[in-house]
């Protein structure tokens, strides 16, 4: 079987803990979440069924070396020893003093703590009931995910996929790319000799025909292109097509 490389990070990532899950193939689902997100520690506190069995793996779709280097603890006691920050995802409110926050807040919260180099953890309960009050007691603070009042319940995989892509835009994804195909963006060199270029064959053409305006009208020009985020090969396009200015 082909194996995924785990998304690389420019720093800690939060811990997954999955407490008593029913459904192996929920299990490898959740991995499948984790990868799309850049997650990569996942414990198992005493699931139901096998994390590492076919319908698991089938599950995972690609991300099977996370379920390869799972953890699988007798307790959630004992798979918490390690960690110093604690979030436990909640459909509802309890009858406990916790605070209580939505995703964005908490992983703000978290980003704190890692940079501090403690580990943290978000917690998840089983699929029919989620987690039970002896759970929750061990938790540091409690999350919830804004959704439909009516409606809220999510499956296992789906509450991991909603705090691991919101942590993922907040520290780990650019707002905003810019696709260049099989190019790159041009250097300012490359652009200096076009718009040199460019500002020579329209001055030979007579463009710049008020001398008064001359300088406004070149920092126009210049001012163009250098906000488009030419690629290289468009400037050769460019040149191409000044060519056929007399």
């Amino acid at each position: 079987m082909k194996k995924v490389p785990l998304a690389s990070s420019s720093g800690l990532s939060p811990i997954v803990i999955l407490v008593r899950p029913q459904l192996a193939v929920n299990i490898g689902m959740v991995a499948r979440a984790m990868m799309n997100c850049g997650l990569s520690e996942l414990r198992l506190v005493q699931p139901k069924e096998n994390h590492l069995s076919p319908e698991a793996i089938s599950g995972s779709s690609g991300a099977a070396v996370i379920l390869e280097q799972a953890r699988v603890f007798d307790s959630l006691q004992s798979a918490l020893q390690d960690i110093q920050y604690v979030q436990a995802t909640t459909a509802r409110v309890r009858d406990m003093a916790k605070r209580v926050y939505v995703p964005e807040k908490a992983h703000a919260l978290t980003a704190k703590r890692l940079t501090k180099g403690q580990k943290v953890a978000w917690l998840f309960g089983p699929e029919r009931t989620g987690l039970e009050n002896d759970d929750l007691i061990m938790a540091d603070a409690l999350v919830q995910i804004p959704l439909n009042p009516a409606h809220s319940s999510l499956n296992l995989s789906q509450a991991v996929l909603i705090m691991g892509y919101t942590w993922w835009i907040r520290h780990k994804k650019p707002t905003e790319i810019l696709m260049t195909g099989n190019s790159k963006v041009a250097n300012k060199h490359e652009l200096d000799l076009f718009l040199d270029s460019l500002e020579h064959k329209l001055e030979r053409a007579g463009y710049f025909h008020f001398p008064e305006k001359t300088d406004r009208m070149k920092r126009n020009l210049r001012n163009i292109f250098t906000r488009s985020d030419l690629t290289s090969s468009e400037i050769k396009t460019l040149y191409s097509v000044i060519s056929y200015i007399k």
